[in-house]
């Protein structure tokens, strides 16, 4: 058996490319868009291990799919949690949960996934404005 990929439904696909890839880096491995089924899918890897993708399934449709708490979280180790989180939050990200321990973060997707951003190797010293923000919202 092989791990291939973790599939969240997304309804604007657009608003999920400007957070999975440009926010969080991740790269588009390929792309089917299927017409006569109205939905695209579209794959994305972390640059470090690029056999293990997210699907992105978009649905032609308007289905309203909740609030995704049900689905768990996707989790991604990075090389700097800190200057990951500046990073989303410049696009204008909450960071709901923030690495005050300098160990583990939680953000959230335009469709409401939740995503665990982890400090690969030890934690970082923990740091301002990191150690004193609140958590906002859920994850």
């Amino acid at each position: 058996m092989k791990y291939l990929h973790a599939m969240v439904r997304v309804r604007d696909l657009d608003a999920s490319l400007r957070f999975f890839r440009d926010g969080l880096g991740l790269v588009e491995t390929r792309r089917r868009d299927y017409p006569q089924g109205k939905s695209t899918l579209l794959y994305l890897a972390a640059p470090k291990n690029p056999d293990v993708e997210v699907e992105l399934t978009y649905n032609y449709d308007d289905e309203d799919y909740g609030s995704a708490r049900n689905f768990g979280h996707l989790a991604f180790a990075v090389d700097d949690i800190y200057a990951t989180c500046a990073h989303l939050q410049s696009l204008g990200i909450t960071i709901n949960r923030p690495p005050r321990d300098g160990r583990m973060a939680f953000v959230r997707s335009p469709d409401l996934i939740s995503i665990e951003l982890l400090q690969a190797g030890d934690a970082l010293a923990p740091a301002e404005p990191w150690t004193s923000m609140p958590n906002t919202g859920a994850w």
